[in-house]
């Protein structure tokens, strides 16, 4: 297994503060690394409550703001593994051991140079981190050309037709819209405004329109249109499970 915690033993700017990942702690646990982050997230709520400077934890990410991975030094990984059994404590702290027992040992750059086996592994590395990167970015160019012309786009649209374009249902767009701070109702009416730091920020406008009643009385409407700009923010933080099959 792969440990970032040793290509990046000075992840804080200290490289005699050894850090160890999650990965790393899921597998030594015997644990899923996704319950590990859930344990690592909820540590750390309790921690700064309690008024604790997280500063110097490390979130990895991927290229879609996902989370990778934590970097924990020594007193966050016991701490986070204190609340599991005594035989799991005792093999982090063997890790943790001899990953400072490595950062004590001095490091020669010339003998990498000098080691055909060292240089191997470290070109591969680099090689194969440099390949994914590429393949993520030929896989996400086709979304990012589609951004870009919702961006440059002129006019805005209804919500219907906002959700049509982003390929959601429009309830799910609504329910979306209202839940994260882009539009409301007032009590007793079910127009739908826009937040004032939408509006500022381009996102969302109101539009006007004089509608003729039977009676040959005239009624004032508003209605919520989105913006081009609003679009393409939206295409980035709509939850891709409310999207419509």
């Amino acid at each position: 297994m792969s440990d970032i915690s040793n290509t990046l033993p000075s992840a804080f700017g200290n490289p005699s503060v050894q850090t160890m990942s999650s990965r790393e702690i899921a597998e030594l646990c015997e644990k899923e690394h996704k319950n590990v982050i859930r344990d690592v997230r909820t540590m750390l709520d309790a921690l700064r409550s309690d008024g604790s400077d997280l500063s110097h934890v490390e979130e990895v990410t991927d290229s879609r703001g996902y989370t990778r991975e934590f970097l924990l030094d020594r007193d966050l990984t016991l701490t986070l593994v204190s609340g599991y059994n005594i035989q799991l404590r005792h093999r982090i702290i063997r890790r943790l051991d001899e990953l400072e027992s490595k950062a004590r040992q001095p490091v020669d750059p010339m003998a990498a140079l000098n080691d055909p086996a060292a240089m191997r592994g470290i070109l591969l590395s680099y090689t194969e981190k440099v390949l994914e990167l590429q393949g993520e970015v030929e896989e996400m160019r086709p979304q990012v050309q589609a951004l870009e012309r919702i961006a440059v786009s002129e006019g805005s649209m209804c919500i219907t037709d906002a959700a049509k374009t982003l390929q959601v249902q429009p309830k799910a767009l609504f329910q979306f819209l209202d839940s994260h701070g882009w539009t409301y109702t007032r009590q007793g009416d079910n127009t739908r405004i826009a937040y004032q730091a939408k509006l500022q920020a381009g996102l969302l406008e109101h539009k006007t329109t004089v509608v003729t009643r039977s009676d040959g009385s005239e009624k004032t409407t508003t209605q919520v249109r989105v913006t081009p700009k609003g679009l393409t923010r939206l295409a980035k933080e709509f939850p891709p499970v409310a999207r419509a099959a």
